[in-house]
Protein backbone atom coordinates (compact mmCIF):
# COMPACT_ATOMS: atom_id res chain seq x y z
CA UNK A 1 0.00 0.00 0.00
CA UNK A 2 1.30 3.62 -0.93
CA UNK A 3 2.46 5.50 2.03
CA UNK A 4 -0.18 8.71 2.66
CA UNK A 5 2.43 10.44 4.97
CA UNK A 6 5.75 8.87 3.10
CA UNK A 7 6.99 12.74 2.27
CA UNK A 8 6.23 14.08 6.50
CA UNK A 9 9.92 14.81 8.11
CA UNK A 10 9.92 13.17 11.04
CA UNK A 11 12.01 14.80 13.60
CA UNK A 12 11.68 14.69 17.16
CA UNK A 13 11.71 17.76 19.19
CA UNK A 14 11.05 17.55 22.91
CA UNK A 15 9.60 20.61 24.69
CA UNK A 16 10.49 20.35 28.18
CA UNK A 17 7.84 21.27 31.38
CA UNK A 18 8.90 24.45 31.49
CA UNK A 19 8.37 25.80 27.50
CA UNK A 20 4.84 24.83 27.58
CA UNK A 21 1.63 25.67 29.51
CA UNK A 22 0.25 21.94 30.35
CA UNK A 23 -0.04 21.16 34.32
CA UNK A 24 -1.27 17.82 35.53
CA UNK A 25 -4.34 19.75 37.57
CA UNK A 26 -5.83 20.10 34.40
CA UNK A 27 -5.45 16.56 33.11
CA UNK A 28 -8.69 13.99 34.35
CA UNK A 29 -7.55 12.36 37.00
CA UNK A 30 -8.68 8.40 35.19
CA UNK A 31 -6.62 9.94 32.22
CA UNK A 32 -3.66 10.15 34.76
CA UNK A 33 -4.55 6.69 36.08
CA UNK A 34 -4.46 5.05 32.88
CA UNK A 35 -1.17 6.62 31.87
CA UNK A 36 0.82 5.43 35.34
CA UNK A 37 -0.77 2.12 35.23
CA UNK A 38 0.05 1.93 31.94
CA UNK A 39 4.18 2.23 32.25
CA UNK A 40 4.07 0.54 35.39
CA UNK A 41 2.71 -2.32 32.71
CA UNK A 42 6.01 -1.61 30.95
CA UNK A 43 4.28 0.07 28.16
CA UNK A 44 4.71 3.28 26.39
CA UNK A 45 1.45 6.04 27.30
CA UNK A 46 0.92 9.05 26.38
CA UNK A 47 -2.01 12.00 26.66
CA UNK A 48 -2.31 12.61 22.81
CA UNK A 49 -4.49 14.32 20.21
CA UNK A 50 -7.02 16.95 20.88
CA UNK A 51 -6.36 17.16 24.78
CA UNK A 52 -2.71 18.57 24.43
CA UNK A 53 -4.07 20.76 21.94
CA UNK A 54 -6.31 22.49 23.72
CA UNK A 55 -4.56 22.55 27.17
CA UNK A 56 -1.93 24.31 24.95
CA UNK A 57 -3.98 27.05 23.57
CA UNK A 58 -5.90 27.44 27.19
CA UNK A 59 -8.69 25.25 26.90
CA UNK A 60 -10.71 22.31 29.13
CA UNK A 61 -10.78 19.74 27.56
CA UNK A 62 -13.97 17.09 27.53
CA UNK A 63 -11.99 13.95 26.32
CA UNK A 64 -8.60 12.55 27.24
CA UNK A 65 -7.24 10.01 24.54
CA UNK A 66 -4.07 7.82 25.17
CA UNK A 67 -1.81 6.30 22.94
CA UNK A 68 0.15 3.63 24.04
CA UNK A 69 2.62 0.60 22.76
CA UNK A 70 0.35 -2.20 24.67
CA UNK A 71 -2.09 -3.44 22.18
CA UNK A 72 -6.03 -3.50 22.94
CA UNK A 73 -5.77 -7.40 24.19
CA UNK A 74 -2.78 -5.97 26.40
CA UNK A 75 -4.72 -3.02 27.76
CA UNK A 76 -7.96 -5.21 28.90
CA UNK A 77 -5.95 -7.19 30.99
CA UNK A 78 -4.31 -4.69 32.94
CA UNK A 79 -7.37 -2.97 33.35
CA UNK A 80 -11.24 -5.05 34.43
CA UNK A 81 -12.88 -1.79 33.63
CA UNK A 82 -12.26 -1.82 30.16
CA UNK A 83 -14.17 -2.58 26.78
CA UNK A 84 -12.88 -3.42 23.40
CA UNK A 85 -15.22 -1.78 20.53
CA UNK A 86 -14.73 -0.85 17.07
CA UNK A 87 -14.12 -2.81 13.46
CA UNK A 88 -12.28 0.16 11.33
CA UNK A 89 -9.73 1.02 14.96
CA UNK A 90 -9.46 -1.33 17.11
CA UNK A 91 -10.07 0.42 20.24
CA UNK A 92 -9.73 -0.07 24.73
CA UNK A 93 -12.77 2.02 25.97
CA UNK A 94 -11.59 2.51 30.19
CA UNK A 95 -14.77 2.89 32.17
CA UNK A 96 -14.99 4.92 35.23
CA UNK A 97 -18.43 5.81 36.13
CA UNK A 98 -19.52 8.31 32.98
CA UNK A 99 -16.44 9.41 31.88
CA UNK A 100 -14.11 7.10 29.51
CA UNK A 101 -10.82 7.34 28.82
CA UNK A 102 -10.39 6.16 25.01
CA UNK A 103 -6.57 4.03 24.68
CA UNK A 104 -5.35 4.00 21.31
CA UNK A 105 -2.14 1.70 20.23
CA UNK A 106 -0.13 3.32 18.43
CA UNK A 107 -0.47 2.72 14.27
CA UNK A 108 2.06 1.92 11.75
CA UNK A 109 2.55 3.91 8.63
CA UNK A 110 2.48 1.14 6.38
CA UNK A 111 1.31 -2.34 6.20
CA UNK A 112 3.82 -5.25 4.98
CA UNK A 113 0.64 -7.65 4.58
CA UNK A 114 0.82 -9.07 8.08
CA UNK A 115 -1.24 -6.46 9.72
CA UNK A 116 -5.40 -5.40 9.05
CA UNK A 117 -5.61 -3.02 6.88
CA UNK A 118 -7.86 -2.22 4.04
CA UNK A 119 -8.36 0.68 1.40
CA UNK A 120 -11.00 1.11 -1.07
CA UNK A 121 -9.60 1.65 -4.95
CA UNK A 122 -10.75 5.18 -4.07
CA UNK A 123 -8.15 5.52 -1.59
CA UNK A 124 -10.43 6.01 1.64
CA UNK A 125 -9.28 4.07 4.49
CA UNK A 126 -11.98 1.45 5.27
CA UNK A 127 -9.82 -0.48 7.78
CA UNK A 128 -6.17 0.33 9.72
CA UNK A 129 -5.46 -2.28 12.94
CA UNK A 130 -1.55 -2.45 11.82
CA UNK A 131 0.55 -1.41 14.83
CA UNK A 132 3.42 -0.10 14.81
CA UNK A 133 6.41 2.61 16.47
CA UNK A 134 5.27 6.43 18.57
CA UNK A 135 6.78 7.59 15.30
CA UNK A 136 4.61 5.69 12.90
CA UNK A 137 1.93 7.09 14.90
CA UNK A 138 2.40 10.57 14.91
CA UNK A 139 2.29 10.93 10.77
CA UNK A 140 -0.53 8.70 10.98
CA UNK A 141 -2.83 11.03 12.62
CA UNK A 142 -4.24 14.11 10.50
CA UNK A 143 -3.12 17.46 11.39
CA UNK A 144 0.02 18.41 12.85
CA UNK A 145 -2.04 20.41 15.83
CA UNK A 146 -3.10 16.62 16.94
CA UNK A 147 -0.09 14.75 17.11
CA UNK A 148 1.33 16.11 20.20
CA UNK A 149 2.11 13.49 22.93
CA UNK A 150 2.44 14.74 26.76
CA UNK A 151 4.30 11.94 28.88
CA UNK A 152 4.29 11.89 32.93
CA UNK A 153 7.48 10.21 32.96
CA UNK A 154 8.82 13.71 33.01
CA UNK A 155 5.99 15.99 31.87
CA UNK A 156 7.29 16.95 28.77
CA UNK A 157 5.38 17.52 25.45
CA UNK A 158 6.50 14.76 22.24
CA UNK A 159 6.63 16.76 18.94
CA UNK A 160 7.59 14.82 15.34
CA UNK A 161 5.54 16.83 12.66
CA UNK A 162 5.97 20.86 13.88
CA UNK A 163 2.96 20.41 15.56
CA UNK A 164 3.86 22.46 18.75
CA UNK A 165 4.84 25.72 16.45
CA UNK A 166 1.88 25.41 14.08
CA UNK A 167 -0.52 25.37 17.89
CA UNK A 168 1.61 28.16 18.94
CA UNK A 169 0.71 30.09 15.23
CA UNK A 170 -2.79 29.26 15.36
CA UNK A 171 -2.76 26.94 12.37
CA UNK A 172 -4.30 23.83 10.68
CA UNK A 173 -2.31 22.22 8.86
CA UNK A 174 -2.60 18.45 7.52
CA UNK A 175 0.20 15.65 7.79
CA UNK A 176 0.94 14.32 4.44
CA UNK A 177 -0.25 15.18 1.07
CA UNK A 178 -3.39 16.64 1.50
CA UNK A 179 -5.77 15.54 -1.52
CA UNK A 180 -4.44 11.72 -0.53
CA UNK A 181 -5.32 12.27 3.12
CA UNK A 182 -8.97 13.81 2.09
CA UNK A 183 -9.28 10.87 -0.14
CA UNK A 184 -8.33 8.72 2.45
CA UNK A 185 -10.82 9.95 5.11
CA UNK A 186 -13.53 12.37 3.16
CA UNK A 187 -14.57 13.43 6.64
CA UNK A 188 -11.51 15.12 7.21
CA UNK A 189 -12.98 17.96 5.40
CA UNK A 190 -15.46 18.66 8.19
CA UNK A 191 -12.51 18.30 10.68
CA UNK A 192 -10.33 20.79 9.15
CA UNK A 193 -13.63 23.01 9.53
CA UNK A 194 -14.59 22.65 13.00
CA UNK A 195 -11.30 22.52 14.51
CA UNK A 196 -10.52 26.03 12.69
CA UNK A 197 -13.80 27.33 14.29
CA UNK A 198 -13.48 26.06 17.70
CA UNK A 199 -10.07 27.07 17.78
CA UNK A 200 -10.26 30.47 15.79
CA UNK A 201 -7.10 28.89 13.63
CA UNK A 202 -7.13 29.50 10.01
CA UNK A 203 -6.63 26.50 7.66
CA UNK A 204 -2.95 26.54 6.10
CA UNK A 205 -3.31 27.08 2.54
CA UNK A 206 -1.84 23.90 1.16
CA UNK A 207 -4.69 22.05 3.36
CA UNK A 208 -7.38 24.33 2.41
CA UNK A 209 -6.54 23.99 -1.10
CA UNK A 210 -7.92 20.77 -2.55
CA UNK A 211 -11.65 20.93 -0.09
CA UNK A 212 -14.05 22.48 -2.39
CA UNK A 213 -12.32 20.37 -5.43
CA UNK A 214 -12.97 17.34 -3.23
CA UNK A 215 -16.36 18.05 -1.44
CA UNK A 216 -18.48 15.36 -4.00
CA UNK A 217 -16.31 12.78 -1.75
CA UNK A 218 -18.28 13.81 1.44
CA UNK A 219 -21.32 11.82 -0.34
CA UNK A 220 -19.39 8.19 -0.29
CA UNK A 221 -19.11 8.84 3.54
CA UNK A 222 -21.59 7.05 6.07
CA UNK A 223 -24.85 8.97 6.26
CA UNK A 224 -24.85 8.03 10.13
CA UNK A 225 -20.88 9.30 10.27
CA UNK A 226 -21.73 12.75 8.71
CA UNK A 227 -24.76 13.03 11.24
CA UNK A 228 -22.58 12.41 14.09
CA UNK A 229 -20.05 14.98 12.35
CA UNK A 230 -22.92 17.78 12.10
CA UNK A 231 -23.78 17.68 15.44
CA UNK A 232 -20.30 17.71 16.88
CA UNK A 233 -20.03 20.77 14.21
CA UNK A 234 -22.67 22.36 15.19
CA UNK A 235 -23.32 21.71 18.80
CA UNK A 236 -20.08 22.24 20.06
CA UNK A 237 -20.42 26.30 21.27
CA UNK A 238 -19.19 27.53 17.65
CA UNK A 239 -22.06 26.64 14.78
CA UNK A 240 -22.05 30.08 13.20
CA UNK A 241 -17.97 30.09 12.43
CA UNK A 242 -18.63 26.29 10.98
CA UNK A 243 -21.30 27.26 9.08
CA UNK A 244 -19.77 30.01 7.58
CA UNK A 245 -16.39 27.73 7.23
CA UNK A 246 -18.79 25.05 5.26
CA UNK A 247 -19.96 27.96 2.78
CA UNK A 248 -16.45 29.53 2.63
CA UNK A 249 -15.13 25.94 1.57
CA UNK A 250 -17.58 24.73 -0.84
CA UNK A 251 -18.75 21.92 1.43
CA UNK A 252 -22.09 23.09 2.18
CA UNK A 253 -24.01 21.87 -1.16
CA UNK A 254 -22.28 18.43 -0.34
CA UNK A 255 -23.55 18.56 3.30
CA UNK A 256 -26.91 20.37 2.73
CA UNK A 257 -28.06 20.64 -1.01
CA UNK A 258 -31.34 21.50 -0.56
CA UNK A 259 -30.31 24.39 1.61
CA UNK A 260 -27.48 25.52 -0.54
CA UNK A 261 -29.32 25.71 -3.44
CA UNK A 262 -32.25 27.82 -1.55
CA UNK A 263 -29.96 30.07 -0.02
CA UNK A 264 -28.02 31.11 -3.97
CA UNK A 265 -31.81 31.91 -4.84
CA UNK A 266 -33.31 34.03 -2.19
CA UNK A 267 -31.83 37.37 -3.07
CA UNK A 268 -32.84 39.22 -0.14
CA UNK A 269 -30.48 37.10 2.14
CA UNK A 270 -33.14 37.12 4.81
CA UNK A 271 -32.88 33.19 5.04
CA UNK A 272 -29.72 33.24 5.40
CA UNK A 273 -29.62 35.92 8.27
CA UNK A 274 -32.40 33.62 9.99
CA UNK A 275 -30.22 30.43 9.72
CA UNK A 276 -27.13 32.80 11.52
CA UNK A 277 -29.21 34.22 14.02
CA UNK A 278 -30.56 30.89 14.69
CA UNK A 279 -26.71 29.44 14.98
CA UNK A 280 -25.33 32.18 17.20
CA UNK A 281 -28.31 31.56 19.77
CA UNK A 282 -27.17 28.14 19.24
CA UNK A 283 -24.02 29.25 20.52
CA UNK A 284 -25.53 31.00 23.18
CA UNK A 285 -27.35 28.38 25.08
CA UNK A 286 -24.23 25.90 24.35
CA UNK A 287 -22.08 28.45 26.49
CA UNK A 288 -24.88 28.56 28.87
CA UNK A 289 -24.32 25.12 29.10
CA UNK A 290 -28.99 24.85 28.08
CA UNK A 291 -30.09 22.40 25.95
CA UNK A 292 -30.60 22.57 22.61
CA UNK A 293 -32.61 19.48 20.14
CA UNK A 294 -30.56 18.30 16.92
CA UNK A 295 -34.81 18.54 16.12
CA UNK A 296 -34.34 22.65 16.21
CA UNK A 297 -31.15 22.48 14.67
CA UNK A 298 -31.96 20.54 11.58
CA UNK A 299 -35.28 22.68 11.46
CA UNK A 300 -33.04 26.14 11.07
CA UNK A 301 -30.55 24.14 9.05
CA UNK A 302 -33.30 22.76 6.07
CA UNK A 303 -35.68 26.12 6.53
CA UNK A 304 -34.24 27.53 3.39
CA UNK A 305 -34.68 24.70 1.40
CA UNK A 306 -38.58 23.71 2.94
CA UNK A 307 -39.60 27.30 2.00
CA UNK A 308 -38.30 27.16 -1.43
CA UNK A 309 -39.81 23.41 -1.88
CA UNK A 310 -42.95 24.87 -0.70
CA UNK A 311 -42.98 27.56 -2.94
CA UNK A 312 -42.54 25.72 -5.73
CA UNK A 313 -45.46 22.89 -4.87
CA UNK A 314 -47.75 26.19 -4.57
CA UNK A 315 -46.98 27.85 -7.95
CA UNK A 316 -48.07 24.31 -9.58
CA UNK A 317 -51.49 24.76 -7.76
CA UNK A 318 -51.18 22.38 -4.42
CA UNK A 319 -52.98 23.43 -1.83
CA UNK A 320 -50.95 25.37 1.02
CA UNK A 321 -52.16 22.87 3.59
CA UNK A 322 -51.16 19.75 1.13
CA UNK A 323 -47.76 21.48 -0.13
CA UNK A 324 -46.97 22.61 3.13
CA UNK A 325 -46.87 18.13 4.29
CA UNK A 326 -45.26 17.30 0.66
CA UNK A 327 -42.34 19.84 1.48
CA UNK A 328 -41.46 18.87 4.57
CA UNK A 329 -41.51 14.99 3.55
CA UNK A 330 -39.44 16.06 0.39
CA UNK A 331 -37.02 18.17 1.97
CA UNK A 332 -36.79 15.37 4.17
CA UNK A 333 -36.14 12.16 2.35
CA UNK A 334 -34.11 14.38 0.04
CA UNK A 335 -31.63 14.82 2.76
CA UNK A 336 -31.43 11.17 4.30
CA UNK A 337 -29.91 10.60 1.15
CA UNK A 338 -26.73 12.49 2.46
CA UNK A 339 -27.20 12.74 6.19
CA UNK A 340 -28.87 10.18 8.44
CA UNK A 341 -31.32 12.11 9.94
CA UNK A 342 -33.10 9.48 12.47
CA UNK A 343 -36.84 10.12 12.61
CA UNK A 344 -36.56 10.91 16.36
CA UNK A 345 -35.63 14.42 15.14
CA UNK A 346 -37.00 14.62 11.24
CA UNK A 347 -40.65 14.32 12.75
CA UNK A 348 -40.41 17.00 15.65
CA UNK A 349 -38.62 18.76 13.04
CA UNK A 350 -41.01 18.62 10.73
CA UNK A 351 -44.09 19.71 12.84
CA UNK A 352 -41.83 22.84 13.76
CA UNK A 353 -42.07 23.51 10.81
CA UNK A 354 -46.31 23.06 10.05
CA UNK A 355 -46.47 24.79 13.20
CA UNK A 356 -45.08 27.76 11.71
CA UNK A 357 -48.59 28.12 9.59
CA UNK A 358 -50.75 27.91 12.79
CA UNK A 359 -49.05 30.40 14.61
CA UNK A 360 -48.87 33.27 11.53
CA UNK A 361 -52.57 33.02 10.83
CA UNK A 362 -53.90 36.15 12.25
CA UNK A 363 -57.57 35.76 11.16
CA UNK A 364 -60.51 35.57 13.81
CA UNK A 365 -61.06 31.56 13.49
CA UNK A 366 -57.34 31.00 14.00
CA UNK A 367 -57.46 33.14 17.28
CA UNK A 368 -60.64 31.56 18.80
CA UNK A 369 -60.15 30.44 22.60
CA UNK A 370 -60.54 26.45 21.53
CA UNK A 371 -57.48 26.75 18.87
CA UNK A 372 -55.39 28.83 20.78
CA UNK A 373 -55.24 26.39 23.89
CA UNK A 374 -55.12 23.42 21.74
CA UNK A 375 -51.96 25.15 19.78
CA UNK A 376 -50.42 25.86 23.60
CA UNK A 377 -50.56 22.30 24.70
CA UNK A 378 -48.79 21.20 21.67
CA UNK A 379 -45.57 19.16 22.86
CA UNK A 380 -43.83 21.17 20.09
CA UNK A 381 -45.35 24.73 20.26
CA UNK A 382 -42.51 25.99 22.67
CA UNK A 383 -39.90 24.64 19.54
CA UNK A 384 -42.26 26.48 17.20
CA UNK A 385 -42.47 29.48 18.91
CA UNK A 386 -39.00 29.88 19.50
CA UNK A 387 -38.79 29.51 15.83
CA UNK A 388 -41.43 32.42 15.17
CA UNK A 389 -39.17 34.80 16.99
CA UNK A 390 -36.11 33.89 14.81
CA UNK A 391 -38.19 34.30 11.84
CA UNK A 392 -39.45 37.47 12.64
CA UNK A 393 -36.12 38.93 13.77
CA UNK A 394 -34.94 38.12 9.99
CA UNK A 395 -37.67 40.07 8.12
CA UNK A 396 -39.03 41.97 10.40
CA UNK A 397 -42.40 40.36 10.05
CA UNK A 398 -44.61 38.48 12.05
CA UNK A 399 -44.00 40.51 14.92
CA UNK A 400 -47.97 41.03 15.96
CA UNK A 401 -48.06 36.88 15.63
CA UNK A 402 -44.95 36.92 18.03
CA UNK A 403 -46.74 39.40 20.11
CA UNK A 404 -50.17 37.54 20.62
CA UNK A 405 -48.55 33.85 21.69
CA UNK A 406 -45.84 35.17 23.85
CA UNK A 407 -48.94 37.04 25.49
CA UNK A 408 -51.45 34.21 25.17
CA UNK A 409 -48.75 32.08 27.17
CA UNK A 410 -49.30 34.10 30.23
CA UNK A 411 -53.26 34.91 29.68
CA UNK A 412 -55.20 33.25 26.52
CA UNK A 413 -58.25 35.47 27.19
CA UNK A 414 -56.88 38.76 27.20
CA UNK A 415 -54.10 37.98 24.59
CA UNK A 416 -57.48 37.42 22.38
CA UNK A 417 -59.25 40.55 23.38
CA UNK A 418 -55.99 42.80 23.18
CA UNK A 419 -54.78 41.63 19.63
CA UNK A 420 -57.20 42.48 16.60
CA UNK A 421 -57.10 39.85 13.91
CA UNK A 422 -57.53 40.22 10.24
CA UNK A 423 -61.36 39.09 9.05
CA UNK A 424 -61.97 35.41 8.18
CA UNK A 425 -62.59 34.88 4.29
CA UNK A 426 -66.59 35.10 5.01
CA UNK A 427 -66.42 38.77 6.70
CA UNK A 428 -63.72 40.08 3.54
CA UNK A 429 -65.17 41.30 0.22
CA UNK A 430 -67.52 38.33 -0.17
CA UNK A 431 -69.33 39.13 3.41
CA UNK A 432 -73.08 39.49 3.24
CA UNK A 433 -74.53 43.10 3.25
CA UNK A 434 -75.89 44.40 6.36
CA UNK A 435 -79.24 43.41 7.68
CA UNK A 436 -79.23 40.03 5.32
CA UNK A 437 -78.82 36.67 6.85
CA UNK A 438 -76.11 35.28 6.26
CA UNK A 439 -75.91 31.36 5.26
CA UNK A 440 -73.94 28.72 7.71
CA UNK A 441 -70.86 27.54 6.77
CA UNK A 442 -70.82 24.26 5.92
CA UNK A 443 -68.90 22.14 8.40
CA UNK A 444 -66.09 20.53 6.92
CA UNK A 445 -65.74 16.43 6.96
CA UNK A 446 -63.38 14.84 9.20
CA UNK A 447 -59.79 14.35 7.35
CA UNK A 448 -59.74 17.58 5.61
CA UNK A 449 -56.69 19.15 5.15
CA UNK A 450 -57.52 22.02 7.75
CA UNK A 451 -58.79 19.53 10.28
CA UNK A 452 -55.31 17.02 9.80
CA UNK A 453 -52.99 20.08 9.94
CA UNK A 454 -54.53 20.87 13.57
Amino acid sequence: MPNPTQSTSIALRVIPREQHTISRKDISANALRVLYRLREGGFDAYLVGGAVRDLLVGGHPKDFDVATSATPEEVKHLFRNCRLIGRRFRLAHVVFGREIIEVATFRANSDDGSGDRQVHDDGRLLRDNVYGSIEDDAVRRDFTANALYYTVEDFSVRDYVGGFEDVNNRVLKLIGDPETRYREDPVRMLRAIRFAAKLGFRIDEGTAEPIARLAPLLREAAPARLFEDCLKLFLSGHAEASFEGLERYGLLSALFPDTAAALAANRSGALRRMVIAGLRNTDARVRADEPVSPAFLFALLLWPAYCRALMALQSQGVHLTEAQRRAADRVTVHQLDSIALPRRFSLPMQEIWLMQARLSQARSGQRQRKRVMRTLSHPRFRAAFDFLILRQAASDDHADDVAFWRDAQQDPDNAIAMHPTEPDEAEGEGAAAPGRKRRRRRRKPAGHAESAAE
